[in-house]
């Protein structure tokens, strides 16, 4: 994985810490140490599969003598019927991590699932798919890395990761009596010289305002696929163009033809549905 160790502890032990509270009471009452169990992580809708390494990582968090083997690694599509996956070692170990396994497991396969469905609408057209910054808050690393494992491209991590003038900075300089030009200006001569700057335009006339004011990047934001195509012919080969906005499978490949380069939606991780995947437990 490409998530340091030390952060994917933290978020692991974050989950653990929430499901487990002051024990699991019953497992601890029913299932005695010495009893062993096997598991399969089995697999009951199409998708890409996503998250296989974190659930790794949570049950030995809880018990490192639980050996969990990867059949099917992160990153491949699967299909109903697979198993990617089968877990051995003390029983009263597995049921403790176990919810907390699939609910990764089962959060990032559908992220990776949405992810692969949009880059595949676009197949063939110059335009890379990326995420936007409305994660679960913790969870950002494992959501942006679910969307790069269906295909994605990742925007901002954080605040600190990009230049992003948007509507509401605009207002602010309204106020302020400050220009587009000057604040751009401004913020280039204390930010890292491989920081871009982007600004969120609405119609044609802050596309140009924009673009004169030192803009690198053009976020389109709720603009039809004329208008964003009408932007795209006037600025192209001075700045980059990225669509954004109410992106939907149904829509997004109108949108890619206008001509952008980035296509960015929220709903990949602000609204994914988690692909159905179960861990079928039994005694070892």
């Amino acid at each position: 994985m490409d998530i340091p160790n030390i952060e994917l502890d933290r978020i692991v032990d974050n989950a653990l810490a929430e499901d487990l509270g002051w024990g699991d009471i019953t497992t601890d009452a029913f299932v005695p140490p010495q009893i062993k169990g096997k598991g399969s992580f089995l697999i009951k809708a199409k998708g890409v599969l996503a998250g296989i390494e974190v659930s790794q990582r949570v049950f030995h968090r809880v018990d490192r003598s639980l050996v969990l083997k990867i059949l099917i690694p992160d990153g491949n599509h699967i299909d109903k019927g697979m198993v990617v996956g089968t877990i051995d070692g003390p029983l009263n170990s597995i049921l403790k991590a176990e919810r907390t396994a699939l609910n990764f497991l089962q959060r990032m396969s559908g992220i990776a699932t949405a992810t692969s469905q949009l880059v595949e609408a676009v197949s063939g057209l110059p335009v890379k798919i990326m995420d936007t910054r409305k994660t679960v808050p913790g969870l950002r690393m494992l959501d942006k890395y679910a969307v790069h494992l269906g295909g994605g491209k990742n925007h901002r991590f954080h605040l600190g990761d990009g230049i992003l003038v948007k509507d509401n900075h605009w207002e602010a300089l309204k106020v302020s009596g400050e220009t587009l030009a000057q604040a751009i200006q401004r913020v280039k001569a204390r930010a890292s010289i491989f920081l871009r700057v982007e600004v969120e335009v609405k119609n044609m006339a802050e596309a140009l305002e924009a673009v004169a004011a030192g803009a690198e990047i053009l976020l389109l934001d709720n603009m039809t696929p004329e208008q964003m195509r009408q932007v795209v012919q006037k600025v192209k080969g001075k700045v980059l163009t990225e669509a954004s906005g109410n992106v939907n499978l149904q829509n997004v490949r109108v949108v890619a033809e206008s001509g952008v380069d980035f296509i960015s939606s929220g709903a990949l991780t602000h609204s994914v549905k988690s692909l159905d995947i179960s861990l079928e437990v039994g005694m070892g």
